[in-house]
């Protein structure tokens, strides 16, 4: 897994993205902090060259060539929100949250649901696909 700096800081001594992701998973001591940790794993096995980010004051966010998901935490959710979920196959039905939207899809996984490990990790794995295609036909682009 590869990180980076902390987006938009110029502190040399900033804490990295996977770091404060970690902190995240354990100031949320509840079913929320195993859940978006159980997450970020299968992005991981999923998608091992994936990038973790942290943004938008304190956002986890993967991504690989571009960004695949968000993952968010509230009172009575985990939200993992696809950048591009509008244009990703969902043949398990994955995505329950911000359907009617033409670009974002997300799932909102609530306290004692499961999530379907196989499926999830192939939604990562298709967004990973769609942003490697999409940065293949940019990168073409400029170089014609």
């Amino acid at each position: 897994m590869k990180t980076t700096k902390k987006t938009g800081t110029k502190d040399a001594n900033a804490a990295s993205p996977s770091k404060m992701i970690d902190g995240r998973i354990e100031e949320l001591g509840d079913w929320r902090g195993a859940m978006l940790g159980r997450i970020r794993g299968l992005i991981r096995e999923a998608d091992p060259d994936v990038v973790e980010e942290w943004k938008w004051r304190g956002v986890p966010v993967w991504e690989h060539d571009g960004i695949i998901c968000t993952g968010e935490t509230y009172k009575e959710v985990v939200k993992l929100t696809f950048a591009k979920g509008a244009a990703l196959e969902d043949p398990s039905g994955l995505f329950n949250s911000s359907l009617d939207g033409n670009v974002r899809r997300a799932i909102d996984i609530r306290e004692g649901e499961k999530i379907n490990e196989k499926a999830f990790k192939a939604l990562i794995r298709a967004a990973v696909g769609l942003n490697a295609a999409k940065a293949k036909k940019t990168a073409k682009k400029r170089s014609a």
